[in-house]
């Protein structure tokens, strides 16, 4: 299937502010997302109590830890975490350029999905920059394993998802979600999927520091006898799977540029598809840089055309 791809750069139409709670600090915090140029980029910049501030282009280079989520910067004291849903809204909806200001350690979890950061962006609408954008095309198959793990790119007419999930619980066992990417799919099929955790977790993550600010009113809890706690249940049936897909994509995001390929992996996580992100643009032979071939504002992903762009490396500092 041959998907239509927007040709040139974008922004939001204006400023918007979301304040919810870090789960992992438990804080209060407020992000606010400023429109930016063409070729500015995603930019998080945190401002901390001492008036200065730490910025961080969104591209796999500045990728710090990925164990529980996916932190930008390597600094205990300045580093942005939790990126990885609110990177996920932005990619989908075809975002380049902004600015992300935050005032804590972490993008506020809102309700465990990207639904919120969804409604924000459609609330004030995009902007056409009118600057030609550049995607990586997968040229090749690239593949990485980790034990039982895997995940891989392979060519594709458009930007699509192929995850699966195998865990150790009668209630989530083995699930698969696959589709190509756009704003619709990833709207009505991914947006609302919370994150989710086990009940026997719980007690070891505070005592490490994390999850201080995990409830049932951001995650999807799984009881020592496999049952789901949340009155509510599930959002979808399979809504653990497309969490791990929404992850999937605010973490390849971290590119810094959209992609034109396949994703697939097998029980993943952020640290897998941050790998395999680097293993993919390690490799200058397994992607190229291409662009619209008109002025025409959208294009099928197999009309666009390689670029000599050898100066172009959007996922480095």
């Amino acid at each position: 299937m041959a998907i239509a791809l927007l040709g040139f750069q974008t922004t939001i139409a204006s400023p918007l502010s979301v304040t919810g709670i870090g789960v992992h600090s438990g804080r209060e915090v407020t992000i606010t997302l400023q429109p930016a140029e063409a070729g500015t980029g995603i930019v998080f910049s945190r401002q901390h109590d001492d008036g200065s501030t730490s910025e961080y282009r969104a591209v796999s280079a500045h990728v710090g830890n990925t164990d529980l989520c996916t932190v930008l910067g390597t600094s205990a004291t300045r580093s942005i975490a939790t990126i990885e849903h609110v990177m996920a809204a932005l990619y989908a909806f075809g975002l380049d350029n902004l600015i992300v200001e935050v005032d804590g350690a972490e993008m506020p979890i809102m309700d465990g999905s990207s639904e919120v950061f969804i409604d924000a962006i459609e609330q004030v609408g995009i902007t056409n920059l009118g600057v030609k954008r550049r995607y990586i095309r997968v040229t090749k198959p690239v593949r990485i394993e980790a034990g039982a793990s895997w995940a891989e790119f392979h060519p594709y007419d458009g930007t699509r998802f192929e995850v699966e999930i195998d865990f150790d619980s009668k209630l989530i066992g083995r699930q698969k979600w696959q589709g190509d990417l756009t704003a619709s799919t990833f709207k009505t099929e991914l947006s609302r999927a919370r994150t989710f955790g086990f009940m026997r977790d719980v007690e070891r993550l505070w005592a490490a520091g994390f999850a201080l600010g995990s409830s049932l009113e951001n995650s999807v809890v799984i009881s020592d006898d496999d049952t789901v706690i949340n009155v509510e249940g599930l959002r979808y049936e399979d809504e653990f799977v497309r969490h791990k897909t929404l992850d999937a994509v605010g973490d390849l995001a971290l590119a810094g540029a959209q992609f034109i390929g396949c994703y697939r992996s097998y029980r993943g996580g952020h640290k897998l598809n941050a790998n395999a992100l680097k293993a993919l643009l390690s490799d200058a032979s397994a992607y190229e840089v291409v662009e619209a071939p008109s002025r025409s504002l959208q294009a099928r992903a197999r009309e666009f055309v390689p670029v000599q762009a050898l100066e172009f490396a959007p996922w480095t500092a």
